[in-house]
């Protein structure tokens, strides 16, 4: 394992003040209630998310290049859900197997011919990247549906900037205070008519904190569905007495909880006829409803032809070297190459559903190979990317720890990616699995301004 030496620390870097206030900037997250919540065995439990004050610095030509591959992506990624969900040409053309794309678990037949506001689907997508031991950038995932995260880079560069102000002085850092103002802009671009709306499960949801904090920093409501009705397909907002027409409604919950009369009918956390409302066009839903149709972790496979097909450019930035069981040379090589490669469960997230076939029996690797055997649409294989790790601070120790990068992508009146992000690293030593929810911590992303 590489990372850098405590010396090497001392010697070069201009945050090694900042990084004598990791406990404090602690204790004021703390403070602040920066938590993450985990289910596990049916039971909710909070934690505080660890930071590390050691952040990750992207060089301003290196950002430049991302900035173009993501922002390429995700426009791709818009034309695919408005092809799949509309004259679905993509799969005419044999591009995407029709029988791959509709097995998606992500794919919601019920938003079959509905146009979002804008022509938008993916207002905020969440990219998650990995740097290779070479310098390479590699996407390992797209999230399109409600990708969480940018809260805790911001209210960390906060803290940072009142404990060491001269660091941000003498730095060229990219300033990521906008995020909220970009947010809002995201927001008002699709606003059908009345006011801006986050919609939260509430108290209890995993990502709480960040819902209450985006929406005092975009200046939209913060509401529970209770406090949302439908009325003549149009969306409501109850406040105290009155009612308040809503344009926009940023949702922080899942497809399947969103309308019980059109998802999931035991739902007690939806908002009825919400879906009436949307296809008639009256409200505008960030993320749109059906989007896990293009982030499902199969279909990343085809991305890159993706870019080729609806943009006609070749593609900026690598996918991990993937393949698809539901392929038969595929497949072959998956089943002779098992013990080398990460095997990922489709429908799984947060780190879950991920097997690295080097870590299992002998047994347990024959038991996974006849499942993906019996079931191949349901798993993807990759090659295991050594990507760097970063130097880290834990139990006042530097070590190197492996870290990745989800980066945003706003979708609005053009695309941008915010010049920031939320670099996760894991605190296990060896571990590539950084998830929050696997127990991960959290770094800045200082993106050099020159």
């Amino acid at each position: 394992m590489t990372g850098k030496s405590e010396q090497e620390l001392d010697e070069a870097t201009p945050y090694t003040d900042l990084v004598e206030h990791t406990p404090k900037i602690n204790q004021q997250l703390a403070r602040y209630g920066v938590k993450f919540g985990i289910y596990k065995d049916g039971t909710f439990n909070e934690r505080l998310f660890p930071f590390d004050a050691i952040p990750r610095v992207i060089e301003a030509s290196t950002w430049e290049s991302l900035q173009a591959g993501l922002i390429q992506r995700v426009r791709a990624l818009n034309c695919y859900l408005a092809d799949v969900y509309g004259k679905k040409q993509i799969i005419a053309d044999g591009i995407v197997p029709e029988d791959f794309a509709f097995a998606s678990s992500g794919y919601l037949p019920q938003c079959e011919g509905i146009t979002p506001p804008g022509g938008i689907y993916s207002h905020i997508s969440g990219i998650d990247l990995v740097e290779g031991q070479d310098g390479t950038w590699y996407v390992l995932e797209d999230n399109l549906r409600i990708p969480s995260g940018a809260s805790y880079p911001l209210i960390a560069r906060g803290l940072c900037r009142r404990c060491d102000a001269e660091t941000f002085r003498t730095t060229p850092i990219a300033d990521n205070r906008d995020y909220g103002s970009r947010l809002k802009a995201v927001m008002d671009n699709v606003n059908t008519g009345g006011v801006n709306v986050i919609l939260t499960p509430g108290r209890y949801n995993a990502a709480y904190f960040e819902h209450a904090y985006l929406s005092e920093k975009a200046g939209a409501i913060l509401a529970e569905p209770s406090e949302l009705f439908v009325e003549n397909e149009t969306l409501f907002y109850r406040d105290a007495g009155r009612n308040l027409r809503v344009g926009a409604l940023y949702r922080r919950l899942s497809d399947e909880y969103l309308d019980p009369l059109c998802f999931c009918a035991d739902s007690l956390i939806g908002v009825p006829n919400l879906m009436s409302a949307y296809r008639a066009g009256n409200i505008a839903i960030i993320n749109a409803p059906g989007n896990g149709a293009a982030d499902d972790k199969g279909i990343y496979y085809f991305v890159p032809k993706m870019i080729e097909y609806y943009l006609g450019e070749a593609p900026i930035l690598k996918n991990a070297p993937t393949y698809l069981p539901f392929y038969p040379d595929d497949m072959a090589y998956v089943q002779e190459h098992a013990e080398t490669l990460v095997i990922k469960d489709v429908a799984e997230a947060g780190g879950y559903g991920v097997v690295f076939g080097s870590e299992l029996t002998p047994e347990k690797l024959s038991e996974l190979k006849a499942l993906i055997r019996r079931e191949p649409r349901r798993f993807i294989a990759q090659e295991v990317i050594d990507f760097k790790c970063l130097p880290t601070y834990i139990g006042g120790k530097l070590v190197p720890r492996k870290a990745d990068l989800r980066a945003f992508v706003l979708s609005g009146a053009e695309t941008s990616v915010w010049p920031s992000g939320l670099t996760r690293y894991s605190r296990i030593e060896g571990s590539a699995v950084v998830n929050s929810s696997q127990g991960g911590g959290f770094k800045d992303t200082w993106v050099l301004s020159r």
